[in-house]
């Protein structure tokens, strides 16, 4: 049900976000419909400090955001398009297609995410679970801000150099290396398992959410077997992760074939008529 609920929000979605870039001049409506809230990065800093992980044999550096890289932010944040919808009664933005895709490219490709085997449609998923793409304020389970696109608490915006957790542009950007590191937790719990490379692909993804939306004693239970009795809050945020991973590649192919048609030649027609003889 959840997962047929975000399909038709992902559906409505297209269609708006096409509908500008075709210069329809659309405007969404969203009522309650869209991701709820989650606790994606809360409980994970306690104290100030993000909550130790248990290490790999050679563990990996942490991954922190440089938001000191401001000419290409700059630069990024002046190619971003916004358009109005309804949230709650209030009228927010949200990124357009193009907007969100650029974001999510940027930011897959700055942190690195291929090495995990993770790609920019897993950022798109994330911030669909955690806003559906509408910075907004939330507030996790203790009453903690999460704050913005990404939904980052306070300190662990600090935490990872975050300097304006409501900037979209870092967010998305910052949110992309907790991936990374939220890619290498996953891998090293279902290392044992017996899995396909699709089921591999499956279960890294399940850990992603798990990872982002359970405190450390929460997901330290899984084991990429029972994933079925975890919360509902965390299986819904792996399904509308992943109805966010396919809407970003259906709207890169849907863009793909619009600028397509849009760069052929334009075709004129004639209309002839008899001159009577």
């Amino acid at each position: 049900m959840t997962e047929r609920i975000a399909s038709q929000v992902t559906s409505m979605h297209n269609v708006v976000m096409l509908g500008l870039l075709l210069g329809a001049g659309l405007s969404g409506s969203i009522g309650g419909s869209s991701a709820s809230v989650s606790d994606t990065l809360a409980q994970r800093v306690h104290g100030g400090r993000i909550v130790a992980e248990a290490a790999p044999t050679q563990p990996a550096p942490p991954a922190t955001f440089n938001a000191k890289v401001d000419a290409y932010y700059d630069q990024l944040r002046t190619k971003l398009r916004w358009l109005p919808v309804r949230f709650a009664g209030d009228v927010l933005h949200t990124p357009d297609a193009q907007s969100r895709l650029l974001l999510v490219q940027s930011a897959a490709h700055r942190a690195g995410l291929d090495k995990v085997g993770l790609s920019y449609a897993d950022v798109y998923g994330i911030i669909n679970a955690e806003t559906s793409w509408i910075p907004r304020m939330g507030a996790s389970k203790d009453g903690t801000p999460n704050l913005g696109i990404a939904q980052f608490e306070p300190a662990t915006a600090r935490a990872v150099g975050l300097t304006d957790p409501l900037d979209p542009v870092q967010a998305v950007h910052a949110a992309a290396l907790h991936l990374k590191d939220a890619a290498r937790w996953s891998s090293r719990r279902i290392a044992n398992l017996k899995l396909t490379p699709e089921e591999h692909a499956t279960k890294l993804r399940e850990g992603v959410s798990i990872y982002y939306n359970l405190s450390s004693k929460g997901r330290s239970t899984w084991n990429g077997l029972n994933t079925a009795k975890l919360p509902i809050e965390t299986q819904r945020h792996i399904a509308n992760a992943r109805v966010g991973a396919r809407e970003a590649a259906e709207l890169e192919s849907q863009l793909a074939q619009l600028k397509s048609r849009m760069n052929q030649p334009a075709l004129m027609t004639a209309s002839f008529q008899g001159n009577g003889g």
